[in-house]
């Protein structure tokens, strides 16, 4: 009789743990907290780097509560126009659309990079626009940082009429702003974030949206100069195809609302 009890208690336990257990449960394990809960190493709150991108040489660009080494370009200051909210990087929106605003402007990192890995999320107004820019130069004289930086597009495709212009979509989100369009377009809708990577390599180039890769490119080769060339950059500054080596991470102030967060860099 014992044994039978033995038997029945075993088999009612069994039981109980498979109604409890539901398809997909991992058991997480490690010394990262977040008050009770144990968070696998491989997942970051925003603006954080876990133990093992710390161990990889990962920069944290923006840690949520201060500009940082986020400066103006051709200025010394955070501008006005940008303001920390909420654990973003805001451009504060002022209607004007490329003009800007006065105190505003597009912003850098102050310090330049060569080969590396880009990480960063970023979440567009409605109707909005936005660039990242790489390997930029800082030139005043010649003027804004896109005459001399190839551009990751931020835009609301929905709403923003640079959706439907440019060719074959290359001036929707993700993609090398008016050369190379992204694909596939998995953008996910204004007031939703995306996350996106730029990798550069000795001049080769990947954009990835939402985790996947949407184009890749070679800078300064004979098809990297035939692209240019057929290009409206030439007219603003006829040596935009040999871009740099080494350049500023900048962030586009286009007019319109848009936040940054989780900024991170790894050099290659």
């Amino acid at each position: 009789m014992k044994i039978k009890r033995l038997f029945s208690l075993a088999a009612i336990l069994i039981i109980a743990l498979m109604v409890s257990w539901k398809p997909g449960t991992k058991i997480k394990s490690s010394d990262r907290k977040t008050g009770t809960q144990v968070v696998p190493d491989s997942v970051s709150e925003p603006n954080t780097l876990t133990d093992k991108e710390v161990e990889e040489g990962w920069i944290l660009m923006f840690d949520g509560d201060s500009a940082g080494k986020w400066r103006g370009y051709g200025k010394d200051n955070f501008p006005g126009g940008w303001k920390i909210v909420d654990g973003t990087m805001q451009c504060v929106g002022s209607g004007r659309g490329e003009a800007g605003a006065a105190e505003g402007g597009d912003i850098i990192y102050d310090r330049k990079f060569s080969n590396f890995h880009l990480k960063l999320d970023w979440k567009i107004s409605e109707g909005g626009n936005s660039g990242i820019f790489y390997l930029g130069q800082e030139n005043p004289e010649l003027g804004p940082i896109w005459k001399t930086a190839p551009e990751m597009q931020v835009l609301d495709n929905e709403k923003h009429p640079d959706a439907k212009a440019g060719k074959d979509g290359n001036r929707q989100a993700g993609s090398l702003y008016d050369l190379i369009p992204a694909v596939p377009q998995n953008a996910e809708p204004a007031g939703e974030w995306n996350s996106v990577e730029i990798k550069v390599y000795k001049g080769s180039v990947w954009h990835y949206m939402n985790g996947e890769v949407v184009l890749e490119y070679h800078l300064w080769t004979p098809e990297w100069n035939e692209l240019i060339a057929g290009s409206k950059f030439p007219e603003y500054n006829p040596d935009w195809a040999n871009v740099a080596s080494e350049g500023f991470i900048g962030l586009q102030d286009h007019g319109d609302d848009v936040w940054y967060r989780s900024i991170k860099i790894k050099e290659l």
